[in-house]
């Protein structure tokens, strides 16, 4: 299913960031704390926000900079801005009245972020609830997880909170359910499979020796670097204490004449998982712009930014009253091989 149309560029209504201060933040001044939490803009920006009004404490607007005390209740008021065109959200593959499955077209967000506040997957399905579009059951779906603004395919959403919950954590520590990358999955897990177009691996990378239908085991841990627009930002991090285990298991499909076409089974549902553990053997998503060789992240590019090929395939999911959904979002063209027709 494709999605219908577009959504085209328009201003939202604005957005208020809350935050309350900790007492290691007292006696930064408004500027400085605002520079600190959202580092893409700078102090003397802030001043400016402050002097326009867009900022209060504990209720009162300020119009100056001054110094913070723990427990300060901060509220920027962000002016309304223009979100770019994304596609419109197609109708559901699966929905039995609490589980409800979409193939997200690639250059969607799922969630409010990155500069987009109404044009998401969730406030999409949101006017579609209102506008009777879905079926009229109790509650409206929410997204259980994410997909990358430039990734395609699976969206897991539910209507009840304890659904969304068991998902969740499903999702976040499922397991791969065998040696093999087409093994079905264990009674009671949930797998995942991804394709993915990869560039050509560069010399010394794993991927450079691997036959067509062979398998590869990728383990590089997944923890947060410093990144000069974001802050942190999620990255390979081998020999980080603190970093998370992450588990993905790579299939070579074919090689193409661009790059490696594979199948990606992830047991761990890491932030970036795909694009990191590839990028740190030596072969990224072909057209990414922010991770590269060794799983680490550009300084000028931002997670949402395209050009990569990522596409989530298949789900196989246990039901909680027994048995298995298995779901399929079709491949998009370029992410099909010579065995897929």
């Amino acid at each position: 299913m494709t999605a219908v149309g577009w959504l085209p560029e328009g201003r939202n209504g604005g957005w208020i960031y809350r935050d309350r201060v900790q007492a290691a933040q007292a006696g930064l001044s408004v500027s400085a704390f605002y520079a600190r939490r959202h580092p893409h803009s700078e102090v003397g920006v802030w001043r400016q926000r402050l002097a326009a009004g867009e900022i209060s404490r504990n209720g009162a607007i300020l119009r100056r900079d001054a110094p913070l005390a723990a427990g300060d209740r901060l509220a920027w008021h962000r002016p309304p801005w223009c979100e770019p065109a994304v596609p419109r959200l197609p109708g559901p593959l699966f929905d039995d009245g609490d589980l409800v499955v979409f193939n997200k077209p690639s250059g969607l967000p799922v969630l409010p972020a990155g500069g987009f506040l109404e044009h998401t997957l969730l406030r999409q399905l949101e006017r579609q609830v209102a506008a009777g579009e879905l079926d009229g059951r109790p509650g409206a779906p929410r997204p259980v997880h994410r997909l990358g603004r430039f990734s395609s395919g699976l969206v897991l959403c539910a209507r009840r909170a304890s659904s969304r919950a068991w998902l969740s954590a499903l999702l976040r520590e499922s397991t791969a359910g065998g040696p093999g990358a087409a093994a079905p999955p264990s009674a009671g897990t949930c797998r995942k499979l991804y394709r993915a177009l990869l560039q050509l691996p560069l010399p010394g990378s794993p991927l450079q020796a691997l036959a067509p239908g062979a398998s590869l085991h990728l383990t590089t841990p997944i923890g947060r670097r410093p990144h000069p627009r974001l802050g942190r930002l999620w990255c390979a991090a081998p020999g980080d204490p603190a970093a998370l285990h992450a588990s993905s298991r790579l299939t070579l499909l074919e090689q193409l004449p661009e790059g490696a076409l594979v199948e990606v089974a992830i047991a761990t549902g890491r932030p970036h998982q795909i694009r990191i553990h590839t990028a740190a053997m030596g072969a990224p998503l072909l057209g990414d712009p922010l991770y590269g060789p060794g799983g680490g992240a550009c300084s000028d590019a931002l997670p949402g930014e395209g050009g990569y090929r990522l596409h989530a395939h298949r789900v196989h999911l246990p039901l909680p009253e027994g048995g298995q959904l298995q779901l399929e979002a079709p491949l998009p063209a370029g992410l099909r091989g010579a065995a897929d027709g």
